[in-house]
């Protein structure tokens, strides 16, 4: 897409058989190809390396013969480009890390020459040049096996274009590869795309839960839609400009709760334990385990294999960056310790007190918060860790490395108890896509307005999650179900798993006059307002100076 990432650009497709792959799936497996020899299309490898695309970032294992020339394979793979996106840039995360990338987004100030811009944008047109080599390649073939297949990278292309929607805004867009510079699509025709393309694909994708593990199946691709419709007024308005007045978004709340219930009764069910969906054997029976049942609810997880798929970006990025010396073992030798909740974050599980250093409820067993609370507190997704860091709850400087309570939610270490695959390489694969996200954009959709399903009530859905947690559940009476708490649920179940800032801006609390603040919003350590323009991240510069088709978001 511009001239530093030039394996990026839209002729890679042209060479993209060259690619060598490595799956710790049976099926996704592929023969490593030498680069330098010219190789005919591979649709099987291809296939691999769409979905590898999601976990691994070049031809080598964890680094080296990178896909993408000029990025660090560590800091910019797809999922860990998401992940900081999502959460350092509100108010679940900070990072005390000095990289730019991560500065920027502890304080909400990035621009257009941002390498965190540069390198999402990159990682997900990857993806799509990607995908479209592959639909090109096998286009009119009509056999069951090509059939899936198709659908399958379908879905990871609409994936790819949904964030790049939520992201981007307007985006350049192309099924095919060319080496003509595509244009801009307007964010409310890619959603309109999105939409087409999942309900299409979704048509001849497997059954929920039949699809061999690690590939997606329908449920996949009707949770997208639930999450498109759920954010559908923010995708499809248009700001005002100077010449034409502002539009305002079409809500599709009923549509929302359709898809939403759909995936609750797809066969895919909440795992009875929280811990389990986070630990190195959350593959179930594909892990070797007869203890760990998370497959039941994981609709689309990002392979990990310390041994069969190394990588620095998925989930040793996850455990190695919110771990360090004292807390209680994580499972890897890699303890990086950057990440860490920012208070706003325990104020959704626990009352912190006037002088902010500690919360209440604590109990006896300092390294578990989720034991021995009060009964108003407990809640067995409190994940997190004191005992490690000896300077207090509040964060004085985000650069202090043992300030802050650090996260425990990610481990390798194994449900059953067993030895992982390696000492230093992660088995936990990401939870990418879970059924818990329907229960909860269900009952949001519903108390928007949309139509209840079946009898279904949203208190309902909730209280499901909160059971799980063995929280205190709502009522009608003394405890009702609001959209407010719909948001602090979001953040309590799905708190560091990359969720968090689309779920902000949908309920006008991230950028612009929205009068809730986080600690260092805004690089102040109370907390103030950011421009309602960083809502959308900037179209990188090196894009634009490459394509004249392109117009910059406002305020970059």
């Amino acid at each position: 897409m511009n001239n530093k990432n030039n394996k990026l650009s839209f002729i890679i497709a042209l060479i993209v058989t060259a690619f060598t792959t490595i799956s710790c799936v049976d099926n996704l497996n592929v023969i490593p190809i030498n680069p330098q020899v010219t190789q005919t299309f591979n649709q099987d490898e291809v296939f691999a390396k769409v979905y590898a695309s999601f976990a691994l970032t070049g031809q080598e294992g964890p680094a080296g013969n990178g896909d993408i020339e000029g990025l660090d394979e560590g800091r910019f793979s797809i999922y860990r480009c998401l992940w900081n996106v999502n959460e350092l840039s509100t108010d679940e995360a900070i990072c005390s890390w000095s990289d730019a990338e991560v500065l920027e987004l502890n304080y909400n100030n990035w621009s257009s020459q941002s390498t965190i811009t540069d390198g999402l944008y990159s990682r997900l047109y990857f993806t799509v040049t990607l995908c479209n080599h592959f639909l090109e390649q096998t286009n009119g073939l009509t056999d069951d096996i090509s059939v899936k297949q198709r659908a399958e990278v379908r879905f990871l292309r609409a994936t790819a274009y949904y964030y790049l929607m939520d992201f981007f805004g307007n985006v350049p867009f192309t099924e095919v590869v060319s080496l003509t510079p595509p244009t801009q699509m307007k964010r409310a025709d890619l959603f309109a795309w999105v939409e087409k393309e999942l309900k299409e694909c979704s048509a001849d994708m497997y059954e929920p839960r039949t699809a061999p593990y690690y590939r997606v199946d329908k449920a996949a691709a009707w949770l997208l839609l639930s999450r498109l419709y759920l954010n559908a007024v923010v995708y499809t308005s248009v700001p005002a400009t100077a010449t034409e007045a502002a539009v305002v978004g079409t809500p599709r709340w009923d549509d929302a709760a359709i898809y939403a219930k759909r995936v609750i009764d797809s066969g895919y069910v909440l795992n009875p334990s929280f811990k389990q969906l986070f630990m190195a054997d959350n593959a179930g029976t594909i892990d070797g385990s007869t203890v760990n049942t998370a497959p039941q609810e994981i609709i689309f997880p990002i392979a990990a294999d310390g041994k069969k798929t190394k990588a620095w970006g998925t989930s040793l990025f996850l455990i190695a960056s919110t771990h360090s010396t004292g807390m209680v073992p994580w499972g890897t030798t890699e303890s990086w310790g950057g990440n860490r909740a920012r208070a706003t974050l325990l104020k959704k599980f626990f009352t912190i007190n006037p002088s902010g250093t500690s919360v209440s409820g604590f109990f006896s067993d300092s390294k578990d918060l989720t034991t021995s609370l009060i009964a108003s507190s407990k809640d067995n997704r409190a994940l997190f860790d004191k005992s490690s860091l000896s300077l207090g709850l509040a964060i004085t400087g985000p650069t202090i490395f043992r300030q802050g309570y650090q996260v425990i939610k990610f481990t390798n270490v194994r449900a059953d108890g067993g030895t992982t695959s390696d000492t230093q390489y992660t088995d936990m694969d990401v939870p990418f896509m879970r059924v818990a996200e329907a229960y909860l954009n269900y009952a949001e959709a519903v108390l928007r307005g949309g139509a209840v399903v079946s009898g279904y009530a949203a208190i309902d859905a909730v209280n499901a999650l909160r059971t799980r947690a063995s929280a205190p559940v709502f009522n009608t009476t003394t405890n009702p179900l609001t959209l407010p708490k719909i948001l602090d649920e979001r953040a309590r179940e799905f708190f560091f798993e990359g969720y968090r800032r689309s779920d902000l801006i949908r309920f006008n609390m991230y950028g612009g006059a929205t009068g809730y603040t986080w600690d260092w919003k805004a690089n102040e350590p109370a907390g103030v307002d950011f421009p309602a323009d960083y809502n959308l991240f900037p179209i990188p510069a090196n894009d634009l100076n490459a394509n004249s088709n392109l117009v910059q978001n406002p305020g970059y």
